[in-house]
């Protein structure tokens, strides 16, 4: 019966569930793992790349994770290609708001802005939602770190650790039981971590470790991005192949007892 029902992007079935936002969601649960921590220090991005030919040319630029503003990065699992377009959108309101207020957007209010373009296409005929979702890490002078996630209904959630793509599921459990918390209450969002950036990158390559299917991380297989601040104002920094390599072997043995099981 709700076959009648999956060609339509707008209308609900008989349960009130939209079957395209569903499969969109679907689809990006068998995308490459992205995971992003926050420490008081900044937050660490990391994503895992797609297996590929070795006949391939490999690009210059990251695949999974791209800097939308001066303030925020972002690491996306799904559609690459509907990435594309949502990226280019939130570099266009950053740099619109810049030329307008004369200073970054705050986080949040750019995340607002791109789940509202993608609640658009939950809601007019003609039109199917946007395959993928997005980690955003971005730091302001409001809020200070944060990290959001979206899905393609548009929905939005801050989070002191998060993971999207495949194995989320088994990610988030590892998230919840070695992630450093502290209940006491501040007022920016890093007031109640205890991680460092050191501790974040541990375990950083500990849920890669658990999540990622292979033998063996290596930085042809991963990207990895921060968020710090220098001189009080936000610094990315994407890392290259040799850095990945050194996070890794730092952390060999925490990435090893995986490999064993």
């Amino acid at each position: 019966m709700a076959r009648r029902y999956d060609s339509r992007t707008t209308i609900f079935s008989p349960e009130g569930r939209l079957y395209q936002v569903e499969y969109a969601m679907e689809a990006i649960s068998h995308a490459g793992t992205v995971i992003g921590i926050l420490s008081k220090d900044g937050i660490v991005l990391a994503a895992e790349r797609q297996a590929t030919s070795n006949l391939l040319e490999q690009s210059i630029g990251s695949e999974k994770i791209y800097e939308m503003n001066d303030n925020v990065v972002a690491g996306v699992a799904g559609l690459t290609a509907d990435a594309n377009i949502l990226i280019n959108q939130s570099r266009i309101i950053a740099q619109r708001y810049l030329q307008k207020y004369d200073s970054p957007i705050p986080v949040e209010q750019l995340v607002r802005r791109l789940c509202d373009m993608k609640q658009g296409y939950t809601q007019f005929g003609g039109l199917r939602p946007f395959g993928v979702s997005f980690l955003c890490a971005g730091w302001d002078s409001a809020f200070g770190f944060q990290l959001y996630q979206s899905d393609p209904a548009g929905n939005y959630s801050s989070w002191k650790a998060a993971c999207i793509g495949e194995n989320f599921s088994n990610a988030q459990s590892i998230l919840k039981q070695e992630y450093k918390d502290d209940d006491s209450e501040g007022s920016s969002s890093t007031a109640g971590t205890q991680m460092t950036m050191d501790d974040a990158l541990k375990l950083t390559c500990l849920v890669l470790s658990k999540t990622i299917d292979t033998a063996k991380l290596t930085s042809e297989k991963l990207e990895f991005a921060t968020i710090t601040l220098k001189n009080n104002k936000p610094h990315i920094h994407i890392y290259t192949s040799d850095e990945i390599d050194q996070v890794l072997t730092k952390y060999d043995s925490v990435i090893k007892p995986s490999n064993n099981d």
